[in-house]
């Protein structure tokens, strides 16, 4: 399951849902703006910065890291390109802080002793979502990032029971078709091979006006037209046709024509 693609969605819809897992959140925290940031000078990517809002008192942003597999490398790459960014923006913000997202503890690097000065510091909190407790006891976004530890036997019934939720209960701060959308995604992924009509049954949904669904709708007919300039462009050429008639003929741009014949 893409799991990095999701927590992306999920946070950069619902940046907010970051605040309920820490401690001390700050005042503006659904005000928070999600982003992917990149680091010029490094090349690298900040997959998930919280920037506080225009108007905020206190200034403090927020790097995130959501880890699902083992990378004995995590503290060393995250402190370093959080610090890095700091140091580029050093004049904008008056506090920063980590926080850490596993799946499980045991995914923990080995050595917490390096990065001690951050890891036993309040500038800093791990989270293990497989820690959080009985998923009918948690707020619905947290429900979300639950949903994707989930097997795929229990799955199914814990996506039913959340969408039933998500239509009985008050969701100020998260609109309910955002939260039916993340929750479809996740089940999209989860059960890549069944079928539209099998997803639709096992969720009680009609997929076909989800955002998830659209997408993938006009994913497939990418695919398809690439899949067809791949077998039609070689042809035309040897014909004897030119790219730019091709692209002509075909009615599509030049590039593709050119990435079709490579």
């Amino acid at each position: 399951m893409k799991r990095d693609s999701i927590y992306y969605q999920i946070f950069k819809r619902f940046p907010g849902l970051l605040f309920e897992l820490v401690d001390n959140p700050p005042l503006q925290g659904q005000n928070y703006r999600f982003e992917s940031v990149e680091v010029k000078e490094t090349a690298f990517r900040m997959d998930g910065v919280f920037l506080p809002p225009e108007d905020a008192t206190s200034r403090a942003i927020f790097f995130a890291e959501v880890q699902f597999q083992r990378d004995e490398a995590l503290y060393h790459r995250f402190f370093t390109e959080s610090l890095m960014y700091l140091n580029r923006n050093r004049s904008q913000y008056d506090d920063w802080f980590c926080v850490v997202i596993f799946s499980s503890r045991s995914l923990e690097p080995r050595d917490q002793k390096t990065h001690r000065i951050f890891l036993n510091s309040d500038q800093v909190q791990r989270i293990y979502l497989d820690e959080l407790g009985a998923t009918n006891q948690q707020p619905i976004g947290i429900n979300l990032m639950q949903l994707t530890l989930a097997s795929d036997e229990v799955m199914a019934q814990q996506a039913k029971q959340l969408i039933e939720r998500v239509k009985l209960e008050e969701t100020d701060t998260l609109p309910k078709n955002e939260i039916l959308d993340i929750i479809t995604t996740i089940a999209v992924y989860k059960f890549s091979t069944l079928s539209r009509e099998e997803v639709e049954a096992m969720l009680g949904l009609t997929l076909e006006q989800t955002r998830v669904y659209q997408e993938a709708k006009a994913e497939g007919r990418e695919e398809q037209k690439a899949e067809m300039l791949k077998l039609t462009v070689p042809l035309l050429l040897k014909a004897g046709m030119s790219v730019e008639q091709i692209a002509q003929h075909l009615k599509v741009d030049i590039e593709a024509v050119h990435l079709a014949a490579q």
